[in-house]
C-alpha cells in the first residue's frame, strides 16, 4: 500500500503517476488481518481551492471508477486531514494546508487508483481551463467576478464554515443577496449576518441552505418546476424540494423558493430571514399563496412570523407536538409536507389530486400477507433530513419509539436503541457524509446498509427516499433498485418514495418504474411512504390512510390475492 504525494500548482493540476514520489506505509491493522493487498494513493494540489459542490462531484467520480473501494476529494483542513488519518491512509501528517486540494483513493491495484485520480482531476481542472480560455480574465474572488458580471445580484457561498462568514460579509457589502450553502457556520455569525442583511434589505439564505429557486432559477439541489402562484419559505432543503415537487405534480407552479437555513426559526435566530422572506413574497405580484416549511421551530418565533403574511398561508411544521393557537384565520397549520401542499392547493381553489392511496393500500395488503410473523421491525434509510424527521413522527404515532442518529425525542438516540427497535437514519448527517458525498449525490452511500437489511430476518419493512433533480445522482435507480430487489427477495417489504418532477433530468416515471420492477411499493409522497411502511409492520393496510387530507379519495378496495 502506497501513498503518492503530488504537490502541483493550479496551472499544472493533472495527476501523473509516473512523476510523483512515493513512500511505503504500513497497512492498517484491519487490512493486515484480512490479508488484502490494496493500493492507497493521495494526490495533493497546492493552492487549488474548489467549493464543496465540485468536491462532491469529484468524490463521486472517484467512487464510481472501476476497482475503487474508497475515495474522497476534499480541502486539507485540519478536521479533514484527521478524518483521512482515521480512515487508515497515512500514519504520518500529510504535507498540506487548508488552501490545498486533496484527492485520496483506495483501490484494488495501483493502476486503478491512478486512473481514478486522473478522472477526478480532469473533472476538477479541465473544465476550469476551458472556461478560463473563454473569459477575458480569470476569476479568483468576488471582486473579479463582479467586474465580469456587474448585473449579478446573488452570491452562492460554499466554503468551509469558518471562512464562509467573511465571504458572506463581502457579498453583502457588494450589495448582493447571499445563498450560504456552507454549514458549520457559528450561530453568532449567522445572527450577525442576518441582522446585517435585514438592515441592507438583502436575503441571507442559510447557512446550510441547500435549495432555493429565485425567479425560476434553481440554486443548489433543486427540482424543475413550472412557474406558478405559490411562494415557499423553507427552513429545510429536502422539505422545500418535496413541497415544490408535490405542487408541480399536482398542477400548481411555484414563484420562488427561499431557503432560510435550519436554525432560522429557533429562539436564538428569531426568524430573521423567515420574516424578510414572508414580507418579500407578500409584496410579490406573482405570488398568491405562501407555504412555510420547518422542522420543529420555536413556538414563540413561528407564532410571531405567522402574524405577518397578508396572503393565504399554510405552515407545514413537521413534528409539531401541540396545536398553535391564536393565528390569523387565513393561516392554516399542519404537520406533514403532503398536507401542506394539499392545503395550499385548496386555498387556491384547486381540486384535490389523485394521490394513488387506493392503489397503495392494495399493494400494502398483498405485501403484508407475505411477511413472516417474525418480521416486526421498521428500518428507514433517508437521504433527506426533513423526510427522515417526518417519517419518524408518522411512524412513532403508531409504533412507539423510533430510534435515530437525528432523533426528535432525546430519549430515542441510536446509541440507546434496544434489540429489535424501529430505526430511521438520516444519512445526510455529518457523521455519515464525512469523507464521502451526500447520499443524494452518491447513491452508493446507502448500498451497504441496504444489503444488511436483506440478511436481517427481523425486518418487516425498509423505507427510503430517492431524491432526483438538479445536483442529484444522474440515475439513482440503477444503483438502488437492484439492492432493493435483494431485500424483497429476502422476505422483507421495501417502500420507496421518488421525490421529483416530470421535468427532472433523471426521468421521474422511469425512476419509479425501475423500483416497481424490483418489487418495491412506490408511494406518491414521503409521508404516505412512511405510513405504508408502518402499515406493513402492523399488518394493517388501513394505516396507509392515516391523516388523509379532506377531498382525497382513498379508492379503498383491498384484495390481497389480486395482482395489479
Amino acid at each position: 500500500m502506497r501513498v503518492h504525494y503530488n504537490k502541483r500548482a493550479l496551472d499544472a493540476p493533472c495527476f501523473n503517476a509516473a512523476t510523483v514520489p512515493s513512500q511505503a506505509i504500513a497497512c492498517d491493522e484491519k487490512m493486515r488481518k484480512a490479508q488484502v493487498t490494496k493500493s492507497v494513493v493521495v494526490s495533493v494540489h497546492s493552492n487549488s481551492y474548489k467549493d464543496s459542490i465540485c468536491l462532491l462531484e469529484a468524490t463521486r467520480t472517484l467512487l464510481e471508477y472501476p476497482g475503487v473501494t474508497w475515495g474522497w476529494a476534499f480541502m486539507a483542513t485540519p478536521a479533514n486531514l484527521e478524518t483521512l488519518s482515521k480512515a487508515g491512509f497515512t500514519e504520518d501528517p500529510l504535507r498540506a494546508d487548508a488552501n490545498d486540494l486533496v484527492l485520496a483513493v483506495r483501490a484494488t491495484d495501483e493502476s486503478a487508483a491512478a486512473a481514478a485520480l486522473e478522472a477526478a482531476s480532469r473533472l476538477l481542472f479541465n473544465s476550469e481551463r476551458s472556461s478560463v480560455a473563454s473569459e477575458p480574465e480569470q476569476i479568483f474572488d468576488l471582486r473579479s467576478a463582479l467586474k465580469l458580471h456587474p448585473t449579478a445580484n446573488i452570491a452562492i457561498i460554499s466554503t468551509p464554515g469558518h471562512y464562509a462568514t467573511l465571504e458572506a460579509q463581502k457579498a453583502l457589502t457588494a450589495g448582493l443577496h447571499v445563498l450560504l450553502f456552507s454549514d458549520n457556520v457559528p450561530l453568532e455569525d449567522e445572527i450577525a449576518l442576518k441582522r446585517r442583511g435585514l438592515r441592507l434589505g438583502r436575503l441571507v439564505m442559510g447557512p446550510g441552505a441547500g435549495t432555493a429557486m429565485l425567479g425560476g432559477v434553481g440554486l443548489g439541489f433543486a427540482n424543475r418546476v413550472s412557474a406558478g402562484p405559490v411562494g415557499i419559505v423553507a427552513a429545510s432543503g429536502t422539505g422545500a424540494q418535496e413541497a415544490m415537487s408535490l405542487l408541480d405534480r399536482w398542477g400548481v407552479g411555484v414563484s420562488h423558493v427561499i431557503g432560510v437555513g435550519g436554525r432560522d426559526l429557533s429562539a436564538e435566530v428569531g426568524g430573521l430571514m423567515t420574516e424578510m422572506a414572508i414580507r418579500a413574497l407578500d409584496a410579490d405580484a406573482d405570488t398568491q399563496a405562501i407555504l412555510l416549511i420547518s422542522k420543529p421551530p420555536s413556538r414563540d418565533v413561528v407564532a410571531r412570523v405567522l402574524e405577518l403574511p397578508q396572503k393565504p398561508t399554510v405552515a407545514s411544521l413537521i413534528g409539531l407536538t401541540a396545536p398553535l393557537k391564536g393565528h390569523p384565520q387565513h393561516v392554516t397549520i399542519c404537520d406533514t409536507l403532503e398536507e401542506g401542499a394539499f392545503r395550499t392547493l385548496a386555498g387556491l381553489g384547486m381540486p384535490a389530486p389523485d394521490n394513488g392511496v387506493g392503489r397503495l393500500i392494495e399493494k400494502v395488503a398483498r405485501a403484508a400477507a407475505r411477511l413472516n410473523a417474525d418480521r416486526k421491525r421498521l428500518v428507514g434509510l433517508y437521504s433527506g433530513g426533513t423526510l427522515c424527521h417526518e417519517a419518524m413522527m408518522v411512524a412513532s404515532r403508531r409504533l412507539g419509539p423510533v430510534f435515530s442518529n437525528a432523533p426528535f425525542d432525546e430519549n430515542w438516540t441510536i446509541e440507546s436503541a434496544p434489540p429489535g427497535a424501529h430505526i430511521c437514519l438520516d444519512l445526510g448527517e455529518e457523521s455519515y457524509t464525512q469523507g464521502r458525498p451526500h447520499p443524494m449525490i452518491d447513491a452508493r452511500a446507502r448500498a451497504e446498509l441496504l444489503r444488511r437489511q436483506a440478511s436481517d430476518p427481523t425486518v418487516a419493512a425498509v423505507v427510503f427516499d430517492v431524491v432526483i433533480g438538479d445536483g442529484a445522482h444522474p440515475d439513482p435507480a440503477s444503483v438502488l433498485a437492484p439492492l432493493a430487489a435483494e431485500v424483497v427477495r429476502s422476505g422483507a417489504a421495501v417502500v420507496v418514495y421518488v421525490l421529483g418532477t416530470m421535468r427532472d433530468p433523471q426521468g421521474f416515471e422511469e425512476q419509479r418504474a425501475r423500483f416497481e420492477q424490483a418489487g418495491c411499493i412506490v408511494a406518491d409522497s414521503a409521508a404516505r411512504a412512511a405510513r405504508a411502511a408502518t402499515a406493513l409492520v402492523l399488518r394493517d393496510p388501513s394505516v396507509a390512510l392515516d391523516n388523509l387530507p379532506p377531498g382525497f379519495s382513498p379508492f379503498l378496495k383491498i384484495n390481497p390475492e389480486k395482482e395489479i
